[in-house]
């Protein structure tokens, strides 16, 4: 078993990691009117991409719960694997996206993970790897590939092959997000497995290449990336506070 109990904490514009019993984390939002606002702990800072802790093999498990219930909670948040391509606290050039977690998203939120013709939002477990060379062979198409995209029928017959040449898979969980459950990522060579509360969600051939850092976060951004071109991002303002707890946290070789 592995635990890496030196995490290094991002919190922005009031967010606050506190340990509020043993192996229990809150991750917390004040009330904010403007700006980006931030909770998170992670274990990649200053490292290189290239020397990032976790590779196939892992398994991760925990508890979680939030304040609010899904559509209620504002902003992004989550838990597992990514190798950190933007954003603050990563301090490196951008990269093309890889990661499997568990992700929440709300509205306006509309992410380029979900089956085509469905929201990419809400409560959901999802792998992406977008720097296999599958993928990469998209890349002189794009523009065509948006262009025919804004076409319902093309859509539905392109977007499920770009999804998956960028390993991307999807699943949404459907609990009270105010009371406990129990969360497992199993990242295999083979393909990423996801449980909750032991039952299975989504089993992926997918599985990001790696390596990948941990991260475990809450904040108030919204990102809207859809297949027809539609890009944009922000932040919402937080009418009342909010937050997420996670409980005994474990990192097995699996």
């Amino acid at each position: 078993m592995r635990l890496s109990t030196e995490w290094d904490r991002l919190e922005l514009n009031g967010g606050r990691v506190r340990t509020v019993a043993p192996d229990t984390y809150r991750l917390e939002l004040p009330p904010t009117a403007h700006g980006y606002a931030d909770a998170q702990f992670h274990d990649y800072a200053g490292r290189r991409r290239s020397n990032y802790e976790w590779r196939p093999g892992t398994v991760l498990r925990l508890r979680a719960r939030f304040s609010r219930q899904a559509g209620e909670l504002a902003g992004t948040a989550g838990f597992g694997f990514w190798n950190a391509p933007f954003g603050p606290g990563t301090g490196l050039t951008p990269a093309l996206p890889q990661a499997t977690w568990f992700f929440y998203a709300s509205a306006p939120s509309d992410l380029p993970l979900a089956p085509v013709d469905e929201a990419g939002r809400g409560w959901f477990a999802a792998t992406i790897d977008a720097g296999t060379w599958s993928a990469l062979t998209w890349a002189p198409v794009a523009p065509a590939v948006l262009l025919l995209n804004q076409f319902a029928l093309l859509r539905r017959r392109l977007w499920p092959l770009v999804r998956h040449a960028l390993n991307i898979s999807f699943a949404s969980i459907d609990v009270d997000l105010r009371e406990w459950h129990e969360y497992r990522l199993a990242w295999q060579e083979n393909g990423c497995f996801f449980q909750v509360d032991g039952a299975p969600l989504l089993a992926t051939p997918f599985s990001p290449r790696g390596p990948l850092g941990f991260v475990c976060w809450i904040d108030n951004q919204y990102l809207v990336a859809t297949p027809r071109g539609r890009v944009r991002w922000g932040v919402l303002p937080l009418s009342g506070a909010q937050w997420m707890e996670v409980a005994e946290m474990t990192f097995d070789d699996g």
